[in-house]
This record gives structure tokens, sequence and C-alpha cells, in this order.
């Protein structure tokens, strides 16, 4: 079997799966790990105090943050793609 086919039954895998959690789930919520492990220490311990407060940026509104999240998993995919095109046409080359 190819590659190319293996590759795309996963992706479709994955579609499916995403979409049945969606199905499932109308009226979840999607957050973050941030705010889950907001949630989680504070029923650990309710008098916890975080020792750091961030760079002093915080963000408009909702929009605005997933539109950052956006970016950044825009620009990690860029640097990914070009490392691992790189890597094969260096090996293409040999």
């Amino acid at each position: 079997m190819k590659l190319e086919y293996i590759v795309g039954i996963i992706v479709i895998l994955f579609a499916v799966q995403f979409l049945y959690g969606v199905a499932a789930n109308p009226d979840s919520e999607f957050g973050g790990a941030d705010g889950a492990a907001e949630d989680v220490i504070a029923s650990i311990n309710p008098d916890y105090e975080p020792w750091f407060g961030g760079i002093g940026f915080e963000p408009p509104g909702g929009e605005t943050e997933s539109l950052l999240f956006a970016l950044q998993a825009a620009f990690g995919a860029v640097i990914i793609g070009y490392v691992i095109g790189y890597y094969k046409g260096k090996s293409e080359a040999n």
C-alpha cells in the first residue's frame, strides 16, 4: 500500500473522530490546557497564588487570543514543513 493511501486513511480517521466528538457533545465548550490546569489547581489548593504574573500583555478578547494561537500554530507548521522539505531535498540531491 502506498504511503499516500495510509496517510489519507489516518487523516480521514482523525476527521471522523473529531466530527464524532463534536456531534456527541454539542454543548461542550472547548478550552485550552491552561484553563484546565488552572481549574485543577484551584480545586486542589484554593489559596494558591501564582509566583509569576505574566509579561503584562492580556489579549483584548477571546477572538484575539484564538487568532494569536492560530498564528503560533501556523508559524510552527511552516517551520516544521521547511525543515522536512529541507532534509528531503538534501537527501534527494545526494
